[in-house]
């Protein structure tokens, strides 16, 4: 008997104003506004060095904007205004702030010009967020969720 693979599904295309913390499996197409080097070190890697990179990149879309974490080779890609495809992008907290990162299980793609302007007064990585236990608060069981504080002065 042939056994047939699942078919792949669709991405469904996300805005930068649609993201949460502690989520994953997004997919967006973002300019980047500006890109930093934040850390550039030798590692040993067995018999090799090899170099570490990590980039904070400011990348966005029509509808605000976030700090993006580029990691060794997604640097190179992440040049300032260039578009890009962020696919299985996922969010992670740094210091009660959101980041958007993609690791292994997803792929960071040049692509063609977007046409759209940055929104860059929203910016999503300047809202603080703090977790908060809701056992603590209500007995409403083992869940913990994401509270707006406030946002940060830019």
């Amino acid at each position: 008997m042939e056994e047939t693979k699942p078919a792949k599904r669709k991405p469904v295309f996300k805005k930068v104003d649609q993201l949460k913390p502690d989520t994953k499996g997004h997919t967006l197409v973002v300019k980047v506004v500006s890109s930093k080097m934040v850390l550039q070190k030798a590692r040993p890697d067995g018999i090799q060095v090899r170099q570490m990179r990590i980039a904070e990149c400011l990348v966005g879309d029509e509808t605000g904007t976030i700090i993006f974490t580029a990691r060794n080779d997604q640097v190179d890609l992440m040049t300032t205004g260039a578009t890009v495809i962020l696919r299985n992008a996922k969010i992670d907290m740094f210091k009660g702030s959101m980041r958007l990162a993609v690791d292994k299980w997803g792929r960071v793609e040049v692509t063609e010009p977007a046409s759209f302007a940055v929104k860059e007064e929203n910016n999503l990585s300047l809202v603080e967020y703090e977790l908060i236990d809701v056992n603590e608060l209500a007995n409403a069981g083992a869940r913990e969720v994401f509270f707006l504080v406030r946002a940060i002065d830019a």
